[in-house]
């Protein structure tokens, strides 16, 4: 559930845990009951995140601006600097172009 920011007009203003569907409506003040109008004083954070998606997205954060390789300036497998040309692995080439794979299930897709 989001955190949003409401002000209330005796008491401030504070911050309530509400289901998404009911972000328009006003919420009970916790110190006098009273209805309080939501303000913007920042975007809704979700709090309610399990910690290995929050690992998940720090990781995606770091490898967006820098991708893992194992060498300098080439990514993986790449095979230009071996001294010897890798085979393509399971994927094979017909002669119209199209794409085949060797011992794989053919509705997966490869990447």
């Amino acid at each position: 559930m989001p955190l949003y920011d409401y002000s209330c007009a005796q008491c401030g203003d504070f911050a309530a845990m509400r289901p998404m569907a009911r972000w328009r409506d006003p919420a009970p003040c916790p110190e006098c009951g009273a209805a309080a109008h939501r303000i913007v004083a920042g975007a809704p954070a979700l709090g309610a995140l399990s910690s290995a998606v929050r690992r998940a997205h720090a990781m995606n954060e770091r490898n967006a601006s820098e991708p893992r390789s194992t060498r300098g300036g080439h990514g993986m497998n790449c095979g230009c600097c071996g001294g010897t040309a890798r085979s393509g692995g399971k994927t094979r080439r017909t002669a119209d172009g199209g794409k085949t794979f060797a011992d794989s299930r053919p509705w997966m897709i490869g990447h």
